[in-house]
């Protein structure tokens, strides 16, 4: 027999019975994948209807290979049997004799029982083993995109591993929505709609439901929560593609519990500042249109209250881009403040590191508490007889194992970077450097990632004076301070910080040009 083979084996035995008794097949019915459980069956219901049809002509005799091939369970054995009887058939098999005498019907209804108990127990089983499996950290069904099972050395059956370049864009759109870069789940369903290995439907598109999935899904940090199983945020034993923390800021986001960036969530590639810049006269956003006239079609930016003096006065969009061109160009810091904040940074960077294990260690130690926490009210469902108080342990459980997974990730790390300090904080310096690499990408995701990153709102523009000066994010003013003035900073040496524990920007700042302005340190 091949492996795989069952329902042409099952054929070829009744065809043997067939043969032996006389009978002329005249049709064969099969129900391939359904479970045996099931009364409505393809098949199953193709062939009442076919005897149905020819019950007049003839009586047709229904060969099965085994009672177990016609129901697992009794109720549906007894169904079918009876609606079998019902349209002229008779059900005949080489593995049992079905009469209707008292007898005849105990023995097939014990083997139907048997049958059903079978079915019962490979399901309880099978369930078993893929709860235990679970508990150990192991995935037991279809891997989530990013993912593809492969035998590893030292683990049993097949782990799932990163699925490249899948993997790598699922961590981008994940990371992304956790930072702000990608403010809407729309924004991260174009960026995937813009990868051409990501997977699409029928139509070539990403479902908004397929985002929501990847962004709830808590085994891309490496955890498994299975609540019908009692299993909540088990350590996984596949790589994580981002961490705990990363997944809990995006819970946070989906939650409303961050704030958005003053963007036009429509905005395309035709007009970038759409919605972001205000009219100077009234305040009110400007829209942005084509319009047609001779010669072909121009795009212009206006304002379109009633009520304002610049109302339907039309700005050209060469005028106003070319402008917004020239306010990025003057709010580029320079060399000696990125030079300055770079050293800064630095040197928090290394004399944090202390800091940094102690917190290791406060995690360690909150990591037993919770651990005990966890144990006592496990003890308590025990012997709690409310269903009211049982449900009451059980979401303390699942808080606490959240705060678990945090801790842990704390803890394991150590005080340790996950990237040394250059890799950290190249992406970051080069953006600060020059923020105009984002918007001459001409990609509207970046153009849209520069406007949160740089302004913190929208930015004015006069159509005679052209654009106001904009209130920009903590980052470029800390560094346009930096730079203001005859500093004397040193470009060589070592930089004294007053304090290891300043975390904030403005006040590192400070107290930095408070201590070491204008001082040369050999």
């Amino acid at each position: 027999m091949r492996k795989g083979d069952g329902l042409g084996s099952q054929e070829t035995r009744c065809r043997e019975y067939a043969q032996l008794k006389g009978y002329e097949v005249v049709e064969v019915f099969r129900d391939e994948g359904a479970s045996g459980s099931m009364i409505q069956r393809p098949g199953m219901l193709s062939m009442l209807a076919f005897l149905k049809q020819h019950r007049r002509s003839r009586t047709h005799a229904v060969l099965i290979d085994d009672i177990s091939r016609l129901a697992r369970g009794l109720d549906a054995h007894i169904q079918l049997r009876t609606a079998i009887s019902s349209v002229g058939g008779k059900l005949e098999s080489p593995s049992i004799e079905f009469g209707e005498d008292s007898d005849s019907m105990l023995v097939e209804n014990l083997l139907a029982s048997v049958s059903q108990h079978q079915r019962q127990k490979n399901a309880e089983q099978t369930r078993n083993r893929m709860r235990a499996r679970a508990a150990n950290g192991y995935w037991g069904f279809g891997a989530p995109v990013g993912y593809r099972y492969e035998k590893l050395t030292g683990h049993t059956g097949k782990v799932m591993v990163p699925d490249e370049p899948l993997a790598t864009t699922i961590r981008e759109a994940l990371e992304g929505f956790a930072s702000g870069r990608y403010e809407t789940q729309a924004e991260v369903q174009r960026f995937l709609l813009q990868c051409p290995h990501f997977p699409k439907d029928r139509k070539g598109e990403v479902h908004p439901q397929r985002v929501a999935s990847l962004l709830t899904q808590v085994l891309y940090a490496s955890y498994l929560s299975m609540p019908e199983w009692n299993l909540v945020l088990q350590p996984a034993k596949h790589e994580a593609l981002i961490s705990y923390e990363t997944f809990t800021r995006i819970q946070e986001r989906l939650e409303g519990r961050t704030t958005t960036a003053p963007v036009r969530r429509d905005a395309n590639e035709d007009f970038p500042l759409r919605g972001f810049v205000v009219c100077g006269c009234c305040g009110h956003p400007l829209t942005a249109a084509w319009s047609r006239g001779k010669g072909g079609r121009y795009a212009y930016y206006s304002c379109y209250q009633k009520d304002c003096a610049e109302s339907r006065k039309s700005i050209r969009k060469e005028k106003i881009e070319g402008a917004f061109d020239e306010l990025l160009d003057s709010i580029c810091p320079s060399e000696d403040a990125l030079f300055t904040a770079h050293a800064m940074f630095k040197e928090l960077w290394d004399s944090s590191k202390a800091s940094a294990q102690q917190a290791a260690g406060e995690a360690r130690r909150e990591l037993e508490a919770v651990e005990g926490k966890i144990g006592q009210l496990l003890e308590r469902i025990v012997e709690a007889s409310s269903d009211a108080l049982v449900d009451a342990y059980e979401t303390q459980i699942e808080k606490l194992a959240a705060r678990k997974a945090l801790l842990s990730e704390k803890a394991a790390a150590n005080g340790s970077p996950r990237k040394p300090f250059e890799e950290s904080f190249r992406t970051a310096f080069n953006f600060l450097a020059n923020p105009r690499v984002l918007w001459d990408s001409g990609r509207a995701d970046l153009r849209k990632t520069l406007l949160r990153l740089t302004f913190t709102g929208r930015v004015a523009y006069d159509r005679l004076k052209g654009f106001r000066t904009p209130e920009t994010t903590l980052p470029f003013k800390a560094l346009r301070d930096l730079g203001a003035g005859d500093s004397g900073l040193a470009r060589r040496g070592r930089f004294e910080l007053p304090t290891p524990r300043f975390v904030v920007w403005c006040s590192i700042q400070l107290s930095y040009r408070r201590k070491s302005h204008g001082t040369a340190m050999a």
